[in-house]
């Protein structure tokens, strides 16, 4: 898609142009619309009587043979609310936009941050042509993408505009790959695509990726993740990946990633209730989004240097699969007593950071998991749970998630809860048995392998990476976790 930026409106046949609205938080009322008022030859009084500039509210005007869509976007939107209008905008109205639409900023009162909303706007733009129906034989189009886009805005922000516009492109692209990956159906990518998947990545966008089968596994001592999948007919495989960017002047930080790859997960022995077991196909959301950074960041090409490992595996039931009661060893050389094999991610988990700190040494360390239901209980889809042992490193995890859109809630590590975790009879346990502070006490099995590493943080993604979207019925991946991480990179970086 081509980007166009002009700083003076020109009217071209043919071009729908999209002018987002702000709303009046007092009165409800849609505001500075007086120049696209006069474009239109209507009278700001007929828009505002009919157009409220409500979140997602669109209005279609004619302007001589071209059309004008109003996209209202509230009183105080954020990054993600302008995010999610385009998207709508765009699965809602796909026929409205022509292959050439034009955003502006200048035919209505801006928000006060226009250059990040010209990021979001272009990031919900090429979200929304997001397809999930592609195992449909039925002859239904996939959405098309636009050749082109255009924004008109004042010229005192059009560089900033245009460097803003490229990043919410290439992360957008990073995060449909990745939705596609997560939507797909267990049958259709085994643990073994998914290491095709990020050596395809690799090569085209210039990062290192190495993969370990199952015969290197167990020379290499990942108990835990063989462990997992003991009982499954495809076998596990350890996915390492590693950019190096151009130093900055502030030095080359180095950034390690872990994502969860259960690319199915019945539960295994401890087996779940068959209602909505089909959504587990998103139990991959933590490697997912490690596979979207380490794209990102290379289509980006950030001054950081960024190791992201991924232990992907099925969790599923047979006669071989790790039982309840069984002790088991991991890469880290601690024991871990089985007493719910449907806390399996800890486990693959557990493998992936001893291996990241022993062996990479990364600054900062951060897993991403789709891990408990504990935490979707607390947090709905709204919100993430972080967990970390350094202040500083949440701290800028959480403001990245708020400029971001995709936001984190901090939860305590506090040493009380290290006594459910331990067994008697071995190093630790993977579940503790009890009904309540379900995620902070996997997060502290998990804090079990670090090695005391002194900037770590784990993401919760449970009830974020999947949900209700606007381009299915049922629930669909969200990309979560890319732009998170992009800005938290980018903010270290400075």
């Amino acid at each position: 898609m081509n980007l166009h930026f002009h700083h003076d409106f020109r009217d071209t046949p043919g071009t729908t142009l999209l002018v987002p609205v702000l709303q009046d938080k007092a009165t409800g009322a849609a505001i500075g619309i007086d120049p696209i008022a006069h474009h239109c030859n209507l009278t700001t009084a007929t828009i505002v009587q009919r157009f409220g500039a409500n979140v997602h509210e669109v209005f279609p005007l004619a302007a001589g043979e071209n059309m004008v869509i109003l996209v209202g976007l509230g009183a105080n939107p954020d990054f993600a609310t302008t995010l999610k209008a385009f998207a709508s905008l765009v699965v809602k109205h796909e026929k409205w936009l022509g292959d050439t639409p034009a955003v502006s900023w200048l035919h209505a009162a801006a928000p006060t941050d226009l250059v990040l909303h010209t990021e979001a706007a272009v990031n919900g733009l090429c979200q929304g042509s997001y397809q999930v129906g592609i195992h449909k034989t039925s002859a239904n189009p996939a959405k098309s993408t636009f050749s082109s886009l255009t924004f008109y805005l004042p010229d005192t922000h059009t560089a900033a505009a245009q460097k803003a516009a490229n990043q919410g492109w290439h992360i957008a692209q990073a995060q449909l790959r990745i939705m596609g990956l997560v939507d797909a159906p267990a049958n259709f990518k085994k643990p073994q695509r998914i290491a095709e998947y990020a050596v395809e990545a690799g090569k085209q966008y210039g990062f290192r990726t190495e993969i370990w089968d199952k015969a290197r596994l167990h020379a290499e001592g990942m108990h835990a993740l063989l462990a997992v999948n003991q009982g499954s007919v495809d076998p596990a495989v350890f996915i390492i990946m590693e950019y190096k960017g151009k130093p900055s002047a502030n030095g080359l930080p180095k950034i390690g990633l872990v994502g969860k790859g259960v690319t199915f997960d019945t539960g295994g022995l401890s087996i779940k209730p068959s209602a909505n077991m089909h959504y587990m196909k998103s139990d991959m959301g933590g490697a997912a989004a490690v596979l979207g950074t380490m794209e990102a960041a290379a289509r980006l090409q950030l001054p950081v240097h960024l190791v992201g490992v991924i232990p992907a595996t099925d969790n599923v039931v047979d006669a071989l699969s790790v039982q309840p009661s069984d002790v088991i060893s991991s890469y880290s050389g601690k024991s871990i007593e089985i007493i719910d094999t449907d806390a399996e991610g800890r486990l693959v988990l557990a493998d992936g950071l001893s291996y990241i700190i022993r062996q990479h040494q990364p600054d900062v360390v951060i897993d991403l998991a789709t891990l408990t239901g504990a935490t979707v209980r607390t947090f709905g889809y709204t919100a993430a749970a972080l967990f970390s042992n350094d202040d500083q490193l949440a701290h800028h995890l959480t403001l990245a998630g708020q400029k971001s859109g995709e936001r984190l809630w901090r939860l305590p590590l506090w040493d009380d809860y290290a006594d459910d975790m331990k067994s008697d009879v071995a190093d630790i346990k993977n579940f503790s048995g009890k009904p309540v502070a379900g995620a902070i006490s996997a997060a502290k099995f998990l804090e079990f392998f670090t090695d005391e590493h002194p900037s770590w943080a784990h993401l919760d993604i449970a009830g974020v990476a999947f949900g209700d979207t606007p381009y299915a019925k049922g629930k669909t991946a969200t990309g979560y976790g890319v732009r998170l991480l992009v800005e938290f990179m980018q903010t270290l970086c400075e």
